[in-house]
């Protein structure tokens, strides 16, 4: 074999001895990595350390300020926290939630409370473990192989999604009593993992990470009971369907049983809307102003029209106000600390003339609403003309509508205030998560693509800073909501896949956010494909995919 030449970001080259994997180069006097390194891209592919290069390629390590690097950390921890339970408890059952603050949920099914002694016994144990330095063994297996591995060590959820799935290969890791199916590679061994917290949070409890910032763990856990709430409460709809995680899901769409979840899964969000228009319908005497936020993707668009129509029923009539109406040109968009533009700041809005219309509208004045034109980044000459009735109730729906400075001037007896999120339900199997970003980033590609004139490069290289800007300026407000609505749909991402993946593998290896793009591709492979036509016209899907009975 000839020399290999590895070429870094700032040009400068490696030439590692021959049969070095990707960990000893790091580590050698010359590798030139710096800070913690849990993986590496070569030609800008993800690859895990215990790769050793082949051939001349450009080389840049993932540290834990990366994305990559970030999730790679997290879920190596998690994983020492199973094979820690595992050594610890036998006959017990940890299953993975969604995330809290900087950390994941939860629940640890061992017959007695999960109290902060029971935690401090498994921390003790993790760093057991972490001071053993223990390599995690990576295999990639075919399909039927995987299914036979899991049958083996009777994990029933993981060997359910082998057998179900679509995806033709399976990367697993396996370290003593643990394996687990995992979509990004993990850290080369336990001793990269040094800081973690675990706290009790009734009924489980969360493991915390490190901040990427500063890398150290910040043990408070910020107001999230409202949102908790309603990740119980989809938690116990996953029930009522049957579905917990994909394989379940896999199998369902494999016997063509789909159509009945559909079915069930849109009929539990109506009941739960004409709830929340109940809700709204007995505090109708003093409420003038309905106002209605969520995270990018979170559908809140169509949950506000549907609410509309619950209100109706109820002998409500709602009029509807977008703040998205209200962005200003694109050209005066402010950017972010990285000059980007961000459309999530305050700014991004012209809040003068809103502030200015939502007074006029609850004086009874009537105002020329504008029409934003997301293909061109600019208003439209046209304008809506509204007015306010004495009968009718106000629904104003944005990312920035729970944020006071858009309401200060209307007292709080005449305010509701809804937070919509899309809080997964599924999981992929007990250890690992489904992200709710993962969720809103397929949304938002998909609809994109459809109505924005966006390409999915665009949408992934830009989704930072949406996340980043929703930290700021939407997820801080999300506790003061009177009522919380999740929008996830259990069968979502099954109909999301085959509409995303042609969006995703057109994305060039030079690009990027190609790593991002692969990882997505390998996630959607999880999944059996639904048909786009079996989603109802009023579903709150409709708004990514198209095809909806609502007008936008």
């Amino acid at each position: 074999m000839g020399k290999i030449i590895l070429t870094l970001p700032d040009g400068n080259t490696i030439e590692p001895a021959a049969g070095r994997n990707l960990w000893e180069i790091s580590r050698a006097p010359g590798g030139r990595a710096h800070g913690l390194v849990l993986a590496a891209k070569l030609d800008n592919r993800l690859c895990p350390l215990d790769i050793v290069p082949n051939r001349a390629a450009r080389l840049e390590w993932v540290t834990y300020s990366d994305k990559p690097g970030l999730e790679i950390y997290q879920r190596s921890a998690s994983f020492i926290l199973n094979m820690a339970a595992a050594e610890l408890y036998h006959n017990t059952r940890l299953v993975i939630g969604h995330s809290i603050s900087n950390g994941f949920y939860y629940d640890f099914y061992c017959g007695i409370p999960v109290t902060q002694e029971l935690l401090n016994e498994i921390t003790a144990k993790m760093h057991e473990i972490i001071a053993r330095d223990l390599p995690f063994k990576r295999l990639r297996l075919p399909r039927r192989e995987a299914t036979r591995y899991f049958a083996g060590r009777a994990m029933s959820d993981s060997q359910r999604l082998v057998e179900n799935s679509t995806i033709e290969h399976v990367q697993i890791y396996e370290n003593g009593h643990f394996a687990n199916i995992e979509i990004y590679p993990l850290a080369f061994s336990s001793g990269a993992v040094s800081r973690f917290e675990l706290k009790t949070y009734s009924p489980g409890f969360v493991i915390l990470f490190p901040e990427q910032e500063d890398f150290t763990v910040t043990s408070h856990i910020g107001k999230t009971r409202k949102l908790f709430q309603i990740y119980q409460e989809s938690k116990n709809w996953g029930k009522i369907l049957g579905v917990s995680d994909v394989g379940r899901l896999d199998q369902i769409i494999a016997k063509n049983g789909i159509s009945e979840i559909i079915k069930v899964a849109e009929s539990l969000h109506e009941k739960k809307i004409a709830r929340i228009a109940d809700t709204i319908t007995a505090k109708k005497e003093d409420l003038r102003l309905v106002l209605i936020a969520g995270p990018s993707a979170s559908g809140k668009t169509t949950f506000s029209k549907r609410l509309a129509t619950q209100l109706q029923v109820n002998g409500i009539r709602p009029l509807a106000l977008s703040m998205d109406n209200y962005f200003v040109d694109r050209e005066a968009c402010p950017r972010d600390e990285r000059n980007e533009l961000d459309f999530e700041a305050l700014d991004a809005l012209d809040l003068e003339l809103f502030n200015r219309h939502l007074a006029d509208l609850l004086e009874g004045r009537e105002v020329a609403v504008p029409r934003f034109d997301f293909e061109t980044g600019c208003r439209r000459l046209e304008h809506a003309n509204l007015w306010l009735e004495d009968d009718q109730i106000l629904v104003v729906e944005g990312i920035h509508a729970l944020n006071p400075k858009i309401s200060a001037s209307v007292p709080e007896r005449n305010k509701f205030r809804i937070y919509v999120s899309a809080l997964t339900q599924l999981t992929v199997n007990d250890h690992s998560r489904i992200s709710t970003t993962d969720t809103r980033i397929l949304r938002r590609l998909v609809r994109d693509s459809r109505f924005r004139n966006y390409s999915a490069e665009q949408t992934l290289k830009r989704f930072p800073s949406v996340i980043r800007g929703e930290r700021r300026n939407t997820f801080p407000f999300q506790e003061s909501a009177d009522t919380m609505f999740n929008s996830s749909l259990v069968y979502e991402l099954a109909v999301l896949r085959d509409l995303a993946v042609p969006l995703l593998e057109i994305i060039d290896a030079g690009d990027e956010t190609y790593t991002e793009a692969q990882r997505l591709l390998t996630f959607l492979m999880l999944f059996r494909p639904v048909p786009a036509d079996e989603v109802p016209p009023t579903s709150i899907l409709r708004e990514f995919i198209g095809g909806s009975s609502f007008h936008y």
